[in-house]
């Protein structure tokens, strides 16, 4: 198991010499040119003696068990749970960052978990979670990890979920998503200033992301939107960003709008109101997008499945927990046979809002 700072795992393809002495790390379309001993804005890949370095392989800010719906994803193998874990820093630098205190962070000392990928597989199916998440930092920025353990997972028949903004470039994007199952996008806004105000970072190589999970791969994609005022939630923005969906992406796409609240260093903006959220949902059902939520908030009826066929109430929810369950093993519509779009299995779970942290060290082998 690899220390922190002592026993770097090397990636592989993701940085190439510079002229000038330098290396240029080419994991995400942030290009970090780095002298030795230098990390990238992300805080784990390092400059090292031979190269680019992922540090802290096998630590983790923590582990709990989740609710799928809280990643969100509400068409993944609904009301199961989910192993949660992330490790520290990101390749994006959100000023309204609700998990600040991990992304941001830049103390070993936040990644105190130590698991190898095969302990997250076995705790898994020991605690009987159908699928492990990458999240509450950007799995991207530790990518051997992330995949190690996704193809760990999947040899013990556990599913895998990526919660990502979907900042990386081309090459290490095919083999990033290969062992995944379902993904949750982040899409900041659909302005490159406000990606570039807000986020340090840029909207094109977003969308390239989503064409090509969409478009390239069989991993089950969702969309999420954090609508903050003034800043992403106008109704142009929101009408571009929804009609981009459903020609590019497709109808049967799920997109979220969720509720910003003052945070990090946006304290002095406003939640964002209620009337924002069910407007936003409007505009993306008017451009023929067949499934937008509302999260952050109890919306029952904005956080409910339909049958894009009846009309049935398939999936009821309040916020995270399962109020209604029509459908078949199959996903198909128990009143008129229509397949709802999304990956189920037999029956729905039933761990309702629970989150349980889990001490990942009794399961090491």
């Amino acid at each position: 198991m690899a220390d922190l700072e002592t026993e770097p795992a090397v990636p592989v393809d993701y940085w190439y010499p510079l002229p000038d002495g330098r290396i240029e790390c080419t994991l995400c379309p942030r290009l970090c040119r780095l002298r030795p001993g230098q990390r990238g804005l992300c805080f784990v890949r390092r400059r090292g003696d031979k190269g680019m370095e992922l540090t802290g392989y096998g630590r983790s800010a923590g582990f709990c068990i989740d609710p799928i719906e809280k990643k969100p994803l509400f068409h993944f193998l609904p009301g199961t749970p989910v192993l949660s874990f992330g490790t520290a820093g990101c390749n994006l630098a959100c000023s309204f960052c609700q998990n600040h205190d991990v992304t941001r962070s830049r103390e070993v000392a936040r990644m105190s978990a130590r698991a190898d990928p095969a302990t997250i597989a076995r705790a898994a199916n020991a605690l009987g979670a159908a699928s492990v998440a990458f999240t509450y930092n950007d799995p991207v920025i530790f990518l051997e990890y992330a995949v190690d353990t996704a193809f760990a997972c999947r040899e013990a028949g556990v599913r895998s979920v990526a919660v990502t903004a979907g900042y990386i470039s081309a090459a290490p994007r095919e083999r990033f998503f290969a062992p995944m199952d379902a993904a949750n996008v982040d899409l900041k806004a659909f302005t490159e200033g406000f990606y570039a105000k807000r986020a340090s970072g840029s909207l094109g190589p977003v969308l390239d992301t989503l064409r090509y999970l969409v478009h390239e791969t069989q991993v089950w994609t969702e969309l999420t939107t954090l609508l903050i005022p003034g800043a992403n939630d106008s109704p142009g923005e929101i009408d571009r960003l929804t009609a981009w969906v459903s020609a590019e992406l497709g109808p049967d796409i799920p997109v979220h709008f969720t509720a910003f609240h003052p945070d990090y260093r946006m304290l002095e903006t406003p939640a964002t109101p209620p009337a924002t959220l069910q407007l936003a949902r409007h505009i993306g059902l008017a451009n023929g997008l067949r499934h937008v939520y509302i999260g952050n908030v109890s919306d029952p009826a904005r956080q409910t499945t339909l049958c894009t066929g009846c009309g049935t109430r398939l999936i009821g929810r309040n916020v995270y927990r399962l109020t209604q369950y029509v459908l078949d093993a199959d996903g198909k519509c128990l009143t008129c046979g229509t397949q709802l779009a999304g990956r189920f299995s037999s029956h729905p779970g039933n761990w309702g809002n629970r989150r349980q942290p889990v001490e990942i060290e009794q399961f090491a082998a």
